[in-house]
Order: structure tokens, then sequence, then C-alpha cells
């Protein structure tokens, strides 16, 4: 009997303590650790660090994937630290793709702003493709941690706004993560199946080495 009690009261003390803390807005000079950044002071805090203006700003297209992803995570936006939320602002010119990628931290809600969007995700239990041509106004939703990919599927540039369920959802990019770097050409043409042509090709074009 006793030890119930003592866990209800324990909770209720873990629950009355923790909603004491409204906000949890980051201290970027802080180092950033799995649970997020450290709080900032509460005299330091102000309206500023719930407020952000990128996002309003369009992103330059002019690269490689014709592509511009304007992140509004932790980072960038110290008011949604601690609060499991954030955005980010996605511009496509004609043609523009955003590879196939993975966020390992949180799953995303893609909102099409302007134009025509392709967007899919791939299922990891059956290696099943989902994928759809979005219009303006419609919305995808991709599962955490599952490879997914947009582009631009119309002939005007396109703008959406991916949301996700965390302040640092994290992002990797599969063609990047495997030629934009150092890791040798025979270890990625032995897990790839590429001949080492075409992973030189690819490393030439991404920047990688090795």
């Amino acid at each position: 009997m006793f030890l119930p009690i003592l866990f209800t009261i324990s909770l209720l003390f873990s629950s009355s303590h923790a909603s004491v803390l409204d906000f949890c807005v980051a201290d970027p000079s802080l180092p950033d650790g799995p649970a997020g950044f450290s709080c900032k002071k509460p005299a330091k805090v102000t309206v500023d660090d719930f407020v952000y203006h990128a996002l309003a700003i369009p992103g330059n297209t002019s690269n490689l994937i014709k592509a511009a992803v304007t992140p509004a995570f932790a980072p960038q936006f110290p008011g949604v630290n601690g609060l499991g939320i954030s955005i980010a602002r996605l511009d496509l010119a004609v043609d523009g793709v955003v590879p196939i990628h993975t966020h390992p931290g949180g799953s995303e809600i893609l909102f099409v702003v302007e134009g025509i969007i392709c967007a899919g995700f791939i299922s990891s239990s059956a290696n099943t493709v989902y994928f759809k041509t979005l219009y303006k106004g419609d919305v995808m939703v991709f599962p955490q941690g599952l490879l997914h990919f947009q582009f631009n599927s119309g002939k005007t540039p396109a703008l959406a706004t991916a949301s996700f369920n965390s302040p640092s959802p994290g992002l990797q990019l599969l063609d990047f993560a495997l030629f934009a770097n150092d890791l040798p050409s025979v270890i990625v043409e032995k897990v790839t199946f590429l001949d080492d042509a075409q992973v030189k090709k690819l490393k030439a074009v991404l920047g990688g080495t090795g």
C-alpha cells in the first residue's frame, strides 16, 4: 500500500514541477544535447525569441538541386525549443528537387502553398512506395525516419511549408551521405552495386573524395 501511494505522490510532484516551466527558450551559447538546448535564463527571454521572420524571404534556388530549405528549428528559432514543434520553408524552382532523405528526429507534414509538387515516401517494413502529385492547398504526411522526397512537377516555381513534431528533426540526404564525403569509392560500389565510373561521377558532382 505504501509504495503505490509514494509513487503517486512522486508523479504528482514531478508533473507539478514540470508545469512550472512555461517554455524553455534555447540558449545557443550552450551545447545541444539529446534533449535539446539548455534553457535561457527567464530574465534574458524577450518576445523576439518567439518570433521569426526568415520564412518570409524566398530561398536561393540557384544550386545543384534547384531547391532551398529555410528552417525554423531550435538553433534558428529559440522559442520552439522544448515545445515539440518546428517549421521550414521549401522553395522549388522549375525542375527543383529535394533528393531522397530522412528526418531521424521527427515526422513531417508538407503543405503546398503554390505550384505543383510530387512527393512520396518509402515504408521500412514492405519497401512500399507511397507518392502523389500535390496541388495548392494539399497536405501530405511523412512518418518519422522514413525515406522521402519532393520535386517540382509543374511548370512554375513551387512553395511549401514543412511542419515537424520536433524542434530539431534532423536531416540526412541519401545521395550526399553516399557521395559527398570521403567514403572510399570501392566501399560505395560494394554497398550500392554501382560501377566505378558511376560512383566517381556522382562524387565529382557532389564534391566527394576517396
